[in-house]
């Protein structure tokens, strides 16, 4: 379809565009040349609590949860808000425990304490993991949803598109580092929660027109437990592939999260910045108050829309989102919500290419050559972000082939690389016995398996032709058909991703735990590194201050808000 963008609304994003551009610039108030390691891949240490939890939202949320979760949203309703809200109580543990050891140590890099707790092998690999999962994922999957937005906006061939939101980013990440992002990532947030609301409103006052005037009227227009987020697996709602029942959701978001909010260089940077320990632990808390806001306001659209257009829309679901904005929304607020769209897409992206050339220069050229100096490290920084961007690019344009959803593009990749880090992280920051040759092992071994298990779980017609016997003999044993209907979906070996994650992490589990027994044992100073937990709790309370009083207020919140949800759906 054609989408009208007035005059006025390209004014407003290219106003947006050149400010957002222009406060990244200007936000470091030290010449390019009098930037040290420190201000450009750690912000100086000034971050507070709230920059920290804005950033770290906005580098969480992108272009692929607006456009990801419109169209799920549409398709199998506020399943998907799983994610979200299993992710706060991680957030919770992470400022409780992660986010301040990390402060009080001194870390600079995540790899970083991989070197103290294990050795130098380790930190190698987990940079190689670090920057794989700021490329294939961050950036590149960011990249290609932000290409379909300006296609299907303006008409761009996506390689343009992506060219252009690209160096846009780029522009302000390269000459700023941290301190750049972070604040833009504030001001972004602030615009796509904006954007956001501003749609969903829209999407619920245009239900009368669809002949829908209360919520019971709404609810007779969905499939049954469209509303449900813990849902039974057969469900009719559920996705073509089935879905993921409680426990898998349990079990393998355990894997997800540990990997991805305690160990992903590109989240836990932000946290790494704080200029106290108090912001180290509340900014993560912010953060977890903001990831409420998805399941409200950027999947609910989508079954708004489902409601309102589903016959217009048809099959062409990437359309979910775009085609609320154009048909929903008047001259102006278009322009804003379109920026917001853009917002969230700069700010992973700026996050991401922070975040590899932050590991380049400290973890591998540092490393090689300690003697380098602080003015050299910043511009083999800047000059990291550059290729890493080039590289981003190339892969983007690939993204469209391994998923029916752009969410299920990015579960697969997570499921890929997540167990082994958990595995390794997780024994490594708990369990005093673990060993450098085991973490080693581990990480080989599941980067191995990931890689072979994510090649195999294309979607059916994408699968390389060797791979789809063997797709379809293990489907078979899993008592899995796969149909015409599922060929277009999944190539999964009838193993949902969330599983998927699970085994492979209790797979490197055991040869974390297996190998560690069967070599020596760790000396004095890689278990001084182990955690606390103890160290990190206070005896007295400091009132509604109190880190651990917002932590809880933040859980209650969230159990009544779910409890609230799931009685009406």
């Amino acid at each position: 379809m054609d989408f009208n963008i007035g005059a006025f609304d390209i004014i407003i994003i290219i106003a947006y565009l050149v400010g957002i551009v222009l406060l990244g610039v200007f936000a470091i108030k030290k010449k390019m040349s009098d930037q040290t390691s420190d201000d450009y891949f750690l912000a100086s240490r000034s971050l507070k609590w709230g920059v920290i939890g804005a950033a770290l939202f906005a580098a969480n949320i992108s272009t692929i949860h607006l456009i990801g979760f419109a169209e799920s949203g549409f398709k199998h309703g506020l399943v998907d808000g799983l994610f979200e809200w299993l992710a706060i109580p991680f957030l919770v543990f992470l400022g409780f425990f992660i986010a301040p050891y990390f402060f009080r140590n001194r870390i600079s890099t995540i790899p970083e304490w991989y070197e103290r707790r294990f050795n130098g092998a380790s930190r190698t690999w987990m940079v190689v993991f670090a920057i794989l999962t700021a490329l294939l994922i961050h950036i590149g999957i960011s990249l290609y949803a932000g290409a379909e937005l300006a296609k299907q906006f303006f008409g761009l061939d996506e390689i343009y598109g992506i060219i252009f939101i690209a160096v846009l980013t780029g522009i302000y990440t390269v000459v700023g580092g941290l301190k750049a992002v972070a604040i833009t990532e504030t001001v972004q947030t602030v615009l796509l929660i904006g954007g956001a609301i501003i749609l969903t409103m829209f999407g619920i006052f245009a239900l009368p027109d669809a002949g829908v005037h209360t919520f019971a009227e709404f609810k007779a227009k969905l499939v049954p437990d469209t509303l449900s987020i813990l849902r039974p697996p057969n469900s009719p709602a559920n996705p073509p592939e089935g879905g993921i029942s409680w426990y898998a959701a349990i079990l393998g978001y355990f894997v997800l999260g540990a990997w991805y909010w305690f160990s992903d260089q590109t989240i836990v940077q932000r946290a790494l910045g704080a200029k106290t320990e108090y912001d180290a632990k509340v900014g993560p808390m912010f953060t977890a108050i903001l990831k409420v806001l998805p399941v409200l306001f950027f999947l609910l659209p989508g079954v708004l829309a489902f409601v309102i257009f589903s016959t217009e829309i048809g099959d062409d679901t990437k359309n979910v989102l775009p085609f609320m904005i154009d048909r929903l929304v008047p001259v102006g607020l278009k322009g804003l919500i379109i920026a917001a769209l853009l917002a969230a897409l700069m700010s992973s992206v700026a996050a991401a290419i922070n975040s590899a050339s932050t590991l380049f220069s400290i973890d591998i050229v540092q490393r090689i050559k300690p003697e380098t100096d602080d003015k050299k490290l910043v511009l083999i920084g800047r000059y990291t972000a550059v290729v890493i961007m080039v590289l981003a690019i190339a892969w983007s344009t690939q993204a469209d082939k391994f998923g029916d959803t752009i969410i299920h593009t990015v579960n697969s990749l997570g499921a890929m690389i997540a167990p082994p880090i958990a595995a390794v992280f997780m024994f490594g920051m708990f369990w005093k016995r673990g060993t450098a040759k085991a973490a080693n092992i581990t990480f080989a071994i599941g980067l191995i398996t990931g890689i072979f298990v994510f090649l195999l779980d294309f979607p059916y017609e994408n699968l390389m032709p060797g791979f789809k016997g063997l797709a379809e003999s293990i489907a078979a044993s899993n008592g899995v058909t796969i149909t015409a209907e599922t060929k277009a979906v999944t190539g999964s070996m009838g193993i949902v991703f969330m599983m998927q994650a699970w085994w492979k992490f209790v797979l490197c589990s055991i040869i974390m735990v297996g190998v560690s027994f069967m070599t020596p044992k760790p000396n004095e100073t890689q278990v001084a590194t182990c955690i606390n937990l103890k160290e990190y709790w206070p005896e007295k309370y400091n009132g509604l201050k109190d880190f651990r009083i917002i932590g809880l207020l933040i859980i209650v919140i969230l159990v009544a808000i779910w409890a609230i949800l799931e009685m009406v759906a």
